[in-house]
């Protein structure tokens, strides 16, 4: 038996922003959907290099620096938090439906509206949580040094930052815009740390001499500089702790496995209530959930690898604490990783090397994924509109059926033919998500099979959005009429 939660949320509903959606009949031409998209992006890039005021200290180190691309924050800046408190209460919200501690309709409207509602609000509640560990932890200096007025100001500036990415991402999802704001900021960043890793001319000297960070410039200059050609290329392909040609090849292998595989999909036939006339079928897609399973895995992820520094940073001699995690620092980038305990075991084993050294690692990390990817995909069906019963009353809503379906008034005839490969699809889909990310992350593809998976999938989504209005007649030539 669920608890009836959301009702009694409904009297705080007025401390939540909202955007307004366009009317019931208003149709929102694809060049204003564009327009918004792109000040969205706009703004989110701005507050990316805009810094927070009141920040003691400037280190180099960063306890989250292998979550940034994933979470779309920045260290030091407005999206410190990024999509952080978004997708972490979702994440809470998906669960509390999934183990029916809270009652929940997707039928019916005024459900909905306070589902979406009560996550709104508890994203709100999380920026301001988030923002006052941030701080009193240490993260921009000493809180007595820096004072309460100043952590105060930063406080409030990562709340704001926090609330202004929660209503950039509804704008997009109500309509205004393309795809969603969790989408588009992953993207962005997991595509710009891509570019700088295969083009960064930055140098750093680790031992073998002066080389350049980007994978393709250090390739070209060392090649023009090493006498030895073939030692060049060897490096080039193979160095250690920096971009190499190979992660940017196994880059390049992951975006186009993804790609192929987002074409698999199982046919349903379907056919107007009454009539025998087919129409075109409803295609259920392998990745059925797309790439919820493994933004809500990051999110799980990095709340729990944020914990488990905090914690070592103020009590690393207690067990407990070592037991979740104990963290050293990378003597190479500086910044600080697992080395052993719970957190060690749920991070990616970064070459064939490392799996070959520590199979032990690369096993455990292997099940996590696999499991927690699977399991997020099987819940998230039954809380997004996307479940064998929502379908088949949006199929009924729509005057039509599954081909060959006996006619009954209500839909449990449908249901019952397309909950297989709905289930199906959604397990399989989110396993294997978890594999390819993993495979990636073997390769020591850049920047992470996790985060190369999000941003193939996002890609793609905005590619068959764009396909979609341009079979609407409103393509690229509609942005200039």
């Amino acid at each position: 038996m669920g608890w009836k939660i959301l009702p009694a949320l409904k009297g705080f509903m007025f401390l939540v922003p909202e955007v307004k959606g366009p009317e019931p009949n208003e149709t929102v031409q694809f060049k204003v959907k564009a327009l918004w998209t792109a000040v969205t992006l706009f703004i989110y890039l701005v507050c990316c290099q805009i810094p927070l005021y009141g920040i003691l200290t400037a280190s180099d180190v960063d306890a989250l620096y292998w979550m940034r691309a994933i979470m779309a924050s920045n260290k030091g800046t407005l999206m410190e938090l990024g999509i952080s408190p978004i997708v972490t209460s979702s994440m809470i919200m998906q669960l509390l439906v999934g183990v029916k501690l809270i009652e929940y309709d997707q039928s019916v409207k005024e459900d909905r509206e306070l589902f979406n509602g009560a996550q709104k609000l508890f994203g709100i509640l999380i920026t301001v949580g988030q923002a006052i560990v941030y701080v009193m932890s240490g993260m921009y200096g000493d809180p007595a040094v820096i004072g309460a007025g100043n952590c105060f100001v930063l406080v409030v500036q990562l709340c704001i930052a926090g609330v202004i990415v929660l209503l950039l991402d509804e704008l997009l999802q109500k309509g205004w815009g393309l795809g969603s704001g969790i989408s588009l900021f992953i993207a962005t960043n997991v595509c710009e740390t891509i570019i700088w890793k295969a083009f960064s001319p930055e140098t750093q000297n680790i031992g073998n001499g002066t080389e350049f960070e980007g994978a393709l410039i250090a390739l070209v200059h060392l090649l023009v500089t090493r006498s030895d050609k073939t030692r060049a290329l060897y490096s080039a392909f193979y160095r250690q702790h920096l971009p190499n040609v190979s992660s940017l090849l196994a880059t390049v292998a992951v975006f186009l496995i993804v790609i192929y595989f987002q074409g698999f999909k199982k046919p349903i036939p379907i056919q107007p209530i009454g009539s025998k006339q087919l129409l075109k079928p409803y295609e259920i897609k392998l990745f059925y959930t797309s790439n919820i399973p493994i933004i809500l895995q990051s999110a799980l992820v990095s709340n729990l690898f944020f914990i488990s520094q905090m914690l070592h940073t103020n009590f690393s001699s207690n067990l407990f604490v070592r037991l979740l995690g104990d963290w050293q620092q990378n003597k190479y980038n500086g910044q600080t990783q697992p080395v052993a305990g719970l957190c060690y075991y749920l991070t990616p084993p970064m070459s064939w090397s490392a799996v070959t050294e520590d199979p032990v690692h690369a096993i455990a990390y292997l099940i996590f994924m696999l499991g927690s990817c699977a399991l997020f995909s099987r819940v998230w069906i039954n809380v997004s509109g996307s479940s064998p019963r929502d379908v088949a009353r949006d199929l009924k809503a729509n005057n039509v059926q599954i081909a060959r379906t006996k006619q009954t008034k209500d839909t449990k005839g449908t249901e019952q033919r397309i909950a297989p490969s709905i289930y199906t699809a959604a397990t399989l889909g989110g396993l294997f998500i978890g594999a390819l990310s993993v495979f990636a992350d073997f390769l020591g593809a850049i920047g992470s099979g996790t985060g190369i998976l999000l941003a193939v999938t996002i890609v793609y989504q905005y590619y068959e959005a764009f396909a979609k209005e341009q079979a609407k007649g409103a393509g690229f030539a509609s942005l200039f009429t």
